[in-house]
């Protein structure tokens, strides 16, 4: 069967379900075996754009045991023909602005580059890419960005503040860190460098400097290595880093808001519900209050409207929605779930074993692709347990109703505008930075 006829494993209403229930990072496979987009290798995109002119930034291969943010690398501008001869060894003209660098001391990365700029001269191309087939009709390469880089090419850890990211492997292999967003505070975030959309962290994922920041070794690590033809879904805030592990690679990625960008009215009355919230919390941990009865779990999360938000084919669903985990769908595991499940999957301890036989028992593991039962249903576990195997207890429909709500509470932008611009505000800030810079010579002065 070709490419033009083959089945795909989901249908868009199926691949739209899946996503809408989707916890963690998940690998769809033979979803795009039927996408042009996959003829998309360095070599053809150099065919296809020519003389056009690509913005590389490169980076020290050196590891540094700290991030190398995108605002501390060089950036050079030269055709993917000149790239391409840079990586296979040539050097002088050929390379053109590359002959200042050293490929076996530096990396290259054209990344961020969106396919409408890129390809604006062949709008033909943009069908080549069909998110259509993930159920976002009208989605194709002018939605989308590509990514082309070196091996060792990275992007540092961060988290996005937007949507959803569906990432489409086409050329050589990537392999993704992703730790989840209630990780957060292990991942030691950063605003510098400052960019909208994203926080950085301050952590060299792959060479961590655990003296400075001890609590990243709790941080739950979920590594896949994405292969060509595969597509990530990478679910909203996840934090992530990415690297190329092959000497050429090649991806096209399409950010996503599956619930669709708020307006400014449905954020403030989201920071009211906040606010009001915290003041709740207050309220329960003030000791004359009744405490909560303790079999009470956590509020579910509400929409900005108050209501409990519930996804949308949730409300569809009469029975609870089984994701199907199996060859086409396998799970991205933790490290953690990882380890215990090739534990599981040994039908007898390693004791009484020689090492030999250890090692090859853990080899098969590791390599084979098992069926594990997990709870009340089957999950196909390449890395280890699936995510609807490792969810807590649902939450909540309701909040206790023995918690009294505050009265009168409600804050307007110019509350909030006030608050955060007022001269008193900037006053203080002020001072604070003046102390930080010259209290401690302010204090030797005195001494």
């Amino acid at each position: 069967m070709d490419a033009h006829t083959a089945i795909k494993p989901f249908s868009k209403e199926e691949t739209q379900r899946i996503l809408t229930h989707l916890q963690q990072p998940a690998v769809f496979v033979n979803m795009t075996c039927d996408w042009p987009a996959l003829h998309w290798t360095a070599q053809q995109l150099s065919v296809c754009l020519g003389d056009k002119l690509v913005r590389f930034r490169l980076g020290t291969r050196e590891n540094m045991n700290t991030p190398l943010f995108e605002t501390q690398c060089p950036y050079v501008e030269a055709t993917l023909m000149q790239f391409l001869s840079w990586t296979s060894g040539q050097t002088g003209a050929k390379v053109g602005p590359l002959s200042e660098f050293s490929y076996s001391e530096y990396w290259a990365y054209a990344d961020y580059k969106y396919i409408a700029v890129l390809c604006q001269d062949q709008p033909s191309m943009f069908k080549d890419v069909k998110w259509s087939d993930f159920g976002f009709e009208g989605r194709d390469g002018r939605n989308s960005t590509v990514w082309i880089g070196t091996e060792g090419a990275n992007t540092p850890c961060h988290q996005d503040s937007y949507g959803c990211n569906l990432v489409l492997q086409v050329q050589g292999r990537k392999r993704w860190h992703l730790f989840p967003p209630d990780d957060t505070s292990n991942i030691y975030p950063t605003r510098i460098p400052y960019e909208e959309s994203s926080v950085f962290s301050q952590v060299d994922v792959l060479h961590p400097d655990l003296k400075r920041f001890p609590d990243f070794q709790k941080a739950r690590r979920h590594v896949v290595t994405l292969q060509p033809g595969q597509v990530l879904y990478v679910p909203r805030h996840w934090w992530h880093y990415v690297e190329s592990v092959d000497p050429i690679t090649v991806s096209i990625n399409s950010w996503i808001e599956m619930e669709g960008v708020t307006s400014h009215n449905e954020n403030m009355q989201y920071l009211n519900l906040a606010i009001r919230a915290c003041a709740q919390k207050q309220m329960q941990l003030c000791p004359s209050k009744v405490t909560p009865d303790p079999r009470d779990h956590r509020a579910a999360k509400r929409d900005y409207s108050g209501d409990t938000r519930k996804r949308r084919d949730s409300v569809r669903d009469s029975a609870a929605f089984s994701l199907p985990f199996g060859p086409h769908l396998i799970s991205v595991c933790s490290q953690q779930e990882s380890a215990t499940a090739t534990r599981q999957m040994s039908p007898e301890g390693a004791e009484g074993r020689s090492p030999g036989q250890r090692t090859t028992q853990r080899s098969e593991s590791s390599s084979t692709v098992s069926r594990l039962q997990c709870g009340q249903h089957e999950c196909w576990c390449g890395l280890g347990r699936c995510g609807a195997c490792c969810l807590p207890e649902r939450m909540s429909e309701e909040s206790s109703e023995d918690t009294e709500e505050p009265r009168g509470l409600v804050i307007t932008t110019n509350d909030l505008l006030d608050c955060l611009l007022h001269p008193d505000i900037i006053t203080r800030v002020t001072e604070l930075l003046l102390t930080r810079h010259t209290g401690d010579h302010r204090d030797t002065a005195a001494s």
